[in-house]
């Protein structure tokens, strides 16, 4: 596995995109909206990204931020065999937020790992395909 992203949740993802995309000298290289959510990919120089998350309605990202506040929302580890990665942390007692791949941003596939398994920390496996 490789690091892939920081998922970054904001009210405000347009202004986070200007002033990280300055202060990283981080081209936006993908922007969709996706799952109730506006999303921003800055990729830096080693090619990992940055993903700005803004909800456009309810859901786990809004709910975050009513919660939370602004800020780090998920790490995502790039992996070729998200079945095998899923079974991996199942064989290890992983409490699985997704028991199996779905669809994410930018057409991979995703599934997270619930973060009172993994000391706090929501972990996103992605398939970035090819």
């Amino acid at each position: 596995m490789r690091f892939d992203h920081v998922g970054i949740a904001a009210r405000d993802a347009a202004a986070l995109v200007d002033r990280f995309g300055r202060l990283f000298d981080a081209p936006v290289v993908h922007e969709e909206t996706v799952d109730g959510m506006r999303v921003a990919f800055l990729e830096l120089d080693d090619g990992s990204h940055l993903e700005l998350l803004e909800p456009t309605e309810d859901g786990p990202v809004a709910e975050f931020l009513d919660r939370e506040g602004p800020g780090i929302h998920h790490v995502a580890l790039a992996t070729e065999d998200l079945p095998a990665a899923l079974d991996r942390a199942r064989g290890l007692g992983i409490d699985l937020v997704d028991e199996e791949p779905r669809p994410g941003a930018r057409g991979h596939e995703v599934a997270f790992l619930h973060p009172h398994s993994t000391g706090g920390v929501l972990v996103e496996f992605v398939d970035p395909g090819d």
